[in-house]
């Protein structure tokens, strides 16, 4: 398997990861212990800081952008406005989100399927995100998961 993965990362002109050859990671984010990031997405870390702590599940089609070149493409700015992005320990994010510059995502809390964060926000522990735009129900696993 690792030998077609290498393969596989070589047509396609990516860099072999630990993930999957279909993860694309740009820059060099800080990446903890025990992360799962499923196929097909993206942690750009160029420019700007990324850190993902342990225990994290990051499904199939997420990205995670520090990167905002909207005021760029139509004249505003001169260059990219880039933000940095953490997410600390066991976080879950469903597939199809994004999770752009300036989030702060605690611990122990999942932002569900489809949610987009575009702006700056910091989502306190066990909080609920869900949609766009996008909800946080605080405090929403507080009392369900059992801590030693």
């Amino acid at each position: 398997m690792k030998i077609l993965e290498k393969i596989i990362g070589a047509l396609i002109k990516v860099k072999v990861n630990r993930f999957h050859p279909l993860v694309y990671i740009n820059g060099s984010p800080e990446l903890g212990k025990n992360i799962y990031i499923g196929l097909f997405s993206e942690v750009n870390a160029r420019k700007a800081r990324v850190a993902i702590g342990d225990n994290c599940d990051i499904a199939s089609f997420v990205s995670i952008n520090v990167a905002d070149s909207h005021k760029k493409a139509i004249g505003l700015a001169q260059e990219i406005e880039r933000k940095n992005i953490t997410i600390e320990n066991d976080v879950f994010i469903g597939s199809h989100s994004f999770i752009g510059g300036g989030v702060y995502i605690g611990h122990h809390s999942v932002v569900a399927a489809g949610t987009i964060l575009v702006k700056p926000i910091k989502i306190p522990p066990y909080s609920l995100v869900i949609g766009n735009p996008a909800v946080v129900k605080e405090s929403y696993y507080k009392d369900k998961i059992k801590n030693d």
